[in-house]
Formats: structure tokens, C-alpha cells, sequence
């Protein structure tokens, strides 16, 4: 059915879309940021005013167009850009990439800023064999330089959480080996249900010594399955290819899928994309998912403006080779999934309006989308492209595209 549809209407449709997620990357606060404890919040618009950022194609699609930053808008912008208003409740992973794919999230996975309760801890220590240690909100990288050697010295896992719904479980590659530690994840992401059902059990291992420890790229995400059909599976129940690049196959729980191409940084989220697009040049009509979380990640949440700010330059470096494998009928959007402004006190998620470029041969180039009231719009457009409806969302394909 899908297949069918895309050549009729292969006039108005694209061939292939290219959904870049900049995992963090917001664009300002939103009406209701104070409630989240973002009052002031504003990702894009601190960096760029803390030095020159070098992103002349970024820049070139329109995103200096979207609103007033330091970087001088281009007077004919070569793609469409505006900005998307977050609908669900909550700034997380799973929430802002759900809500792409067309799920509007009501109620706000439970957070834990005190730490995990103990009728949690207790059936998974017993569960698992095993003490834990940490259990309270902490940044990945100082907790287990805290209690990394003590946690050789008995074996027992670090349990960490964030401002997010998360359930972290760090442990070094020597003391638990990587299945063993998959295995634990796995016994706690089937115990956390009902009003414990966090958003994702992430593995966290790492390697090292005392005072120089270091996490690995062997994160696995456990998350839970979406409640309902989401953009994913109605593309890949017409037929079409569905390939994820980076952690986005984790956040729908390898759901919806018809390949994954992991890729545990940045670069390697770009190489994956390259590599995507290169293997679909033929007989490709779909969608490639990709995630960037080095935005997120390594500076967000650690606090680093500087290296949010190369990390934007690398990328942007980097967006002619992706151009260069764009045929003529194909689609490449840029957005993100919430905001992690590394300029605030804070080291967590910030409810933030994202930016969205929409660039490619047949994009009407200077159309301004203005503010989007949810990222279902993307998803949708997605879905009106290949002949699918979601149940959320407003399209903007009409706006966007050449006749």
C-alpha cells in the first residue's frame, strides 16, 4: 500500500526523509518552563552569545531566521525553519521523541530526586544478588568517580538517577561483565511497572582505574514500548524502510523498525546516517531516524558550553557530505527533543521550544513554519508524505514543498 501510494503521488511526495534529532537542542523557553524550574532557560541563545559558533550551514537553512540569536540571519534562507512547542508533559528522551512519532504524553514519567524508595530497592538488590550503591540523582561521570573503587572492591552496582525518569546502572567491565550487566537492566526494567514505570533503565559501564575512569559506548537502553501505534509502525506496515541511526531504535524499544545502525557518538550518528543513505540510493523509499546525543550527553548535562559549541561546529562541518548523498526527491529535517542548557546552574532536561529546518531540492527555500504547537506536526508531515495519518499533530508538507 505504502509503495503504491508514493509513486502515485510522486509529484508532491519525497522519496526518502532524513529526521535529524540534536538530541538537547533548544531553542528558548517555553510559556511554561518555570514550572519545570527552566525560568530563563535558553540553549541555542546562551551559546551563541558566549562566542562566534561557526555553523554556516545550519545558518544557511534558516536557523538564525527562527528568532533573534547572536548569529546574523541569512536574507534568503536555502530551507524552511521555524520552531516546535513541546505538547507532553515533560522534557525527557522518550517524551520528546514519542511525541515526533505522533504519542502525546499525558501523565510524566515519575521522577525520583530523592533517590529510589525502598520498595523498589529492595525486591531489585534481592532480585539481582547484589547490594547497590549511590541510589540518588547524580552526573554519571562524578558518581562513579565517587564510588568507582568502591565498587570494585565489592562488587556491588552503582544505582544513579537524574531530574529524568531514568534508573542507571553503572558498573565496570571488569567487576560485571556486559551481559551480566545487560542482565541486571533487564531484571529491573521488567520490575519497574505500574507508578514506578520510569522511562528507561539505562546500562552505564565503564572502564579504568580509580581517578581515571571511563564510560564505554556499550550503553544499552531499555525503554518501554510506545502505548500505541506510532509513525514507525504504520511506515513499516506500508512497506516502507524504516532505519534508525544512534539511540533512537532504544527509545521505541526496537519497535517499528526495519534496521538499526548503532552508533554511540556524534560522529558515528553521522557516519551512520552517510552509510544509510548511501545503502537505501537505490531502493529506499522511507524514513532514517538519527540521533546526535553527544549535545546531551557529554555537555548538557555536564555543564559545558564550550564543548556544546565545537560539538555544533563538528556537526555543521559535516552537513555537505550528507547533502552530497540527497537526491533530488529527498527530504533532510532538523530538530530536537527538548532543551539542556549547559549555561545554567542546572545540569538537567529544560522545557524548551526546538528549532526545525526542513532542507532539500524541492523545499520551498524562505518558508517561515512559525511556532509549531507540537513536534506531532513533524511526525505527521512525515506520515502525509507517505500516504499515513497519525492521530496528533498538524502537517506542514503543503508549506514546505515545491509542486
Amino acid at each position: 500500500m505504502g509503495r503504491q501510494a508514493n509513486t502515485i503521488h510522486a509529484n508532491r511526495h519525497f522519496n526518502r526523509i532524513v529526521l535529524i534529532v540534536l538530541d538537547s537542542v533548544g531553542i528558548g523557553e517555553m510559556p511554561d518552563a518555570a514550572e519545570y524550574g527552566d525560568a530563563g532557560s535558553d540553549t541555542l541563545g546562551h551559546l551563541f552569545a558566549l562566542r562566534h559558533i561557526q555553523v554556516p550551514h545550519l545558518r544557511r537553512y534558516g536557523l538564525a531566521n527562527i528568532r533573534p540569536l547572536d548569529l546574523p540571519p541569512v536574507e534568503h534562507p536555502a530551507g524552511a525553519f521555524g520552531r516546535a512547542a513541546i505538547a507532553s508533559k515533560g522534557k525527557d528522551t522518550t517524551t520528546g521523541h514519542w511525541e515526533i512519532a505522533g504519542i502525546i504524553t499525558e501523565e510524566p514519567f515519575p521522577t525520583y530526586p530523592q533517590g529510589f524508595p525502598d520498595e523498589i530497592v529492595k525486591p531489585f538488590e534481592k532480585a539481582i544478588g547484589r547490594k547497590v550503591l549511590g541510589n540518588r540523582p547524580a552526573s554519571g561521570t562524578e558518581i562513579i568517580k565517587e564510588l568507582g573503587q568502591e565498587h570494585m572492591r565489592t562488587g556491588y552496582p552503582i544505582l544513579y538517577t537524574s531530574a529524568d525518569s531514568v534508573f542507571q546502572i553503572a558498573a565496570h567491565e571488569e567487576v560485571i561483565p556486559l551481559e551480566e550487566l545487560y542482565r541486571i537492566c533487564e531484571i529491573a526494567r521488567r520490575m519497574l511497572t505500574g507508578k514506578h514505570r520510569v522511562g528507561r533503565v539505562i546500562a552505564r559501564p565503564f572502564i579504568g582505574t580509580p581517578g581515571n575512569f571511563k564510560r564505554t559506548e556499550a550503553r544499552r537502553d531499555y525503554a518501554i514500548p510506545p502505548p500505541y501505534p506510532t509513525l514507525l509502525d504504520l511506515l513499516k506496515e506500508a512497506g516502507y524502510q524504516t532505519i534508525s541511526v544512534g539511540k533512537v531504535g532504544s527509545i521505541f524499544c526496537h519497535r517499528g523498525f526495519t534496521r538499526e545502525i548503532p552508533a554511540g557518538n556524534n560522529m558515528a550518528s553521522v557516519d551512520g546516517t552517510i552509510r544509510a543513505l548511501e545503502e537505501t540510493a537505490s531502493d529506499g523509499s522511507g524514513l532514517i531516524f538519527v540521533n546526535l546525543v553527544d549535545f546531551d550527553m557529554l555537555y548538557g548535562h555536564r555543564n559545558n558550553p564550550e564543548g556544546y559549541a565545537r560539538a555544533l561546529e563538528e556537526f555543521d562541518a559535516r552537513l555537505p557530505e550528507i547533502e552530497a548523498r540527497l537526491h533530488s526527491d529527498d527530504l533532510l529535517l532538523i530538530t530536537a527533543d527538548h532543551g539542556c542548557d549547559p549555561t545554567t546552574p542546572s545540569t538537567d532536561h529544560s522545557r524548551e521550544y526546538v528549532p526545525l529546518l526542513a532542507y532539500g531540492q524541492r523545499v520551498r527555500a524562505g518558508t517561515h513554519l512559525g511556532t509549531r504547537s507540537s513536534l506531532a506536526d513533524i511526525g505527521q508531515t512525515v506520515a502525509e508524505n507517505f500516504g499515513l495519518t497519525l492521530s496528533h499533530g498538524r502537517s506542514f508538507l503543503r508549506e514546505i514543498i515545491l509542486q
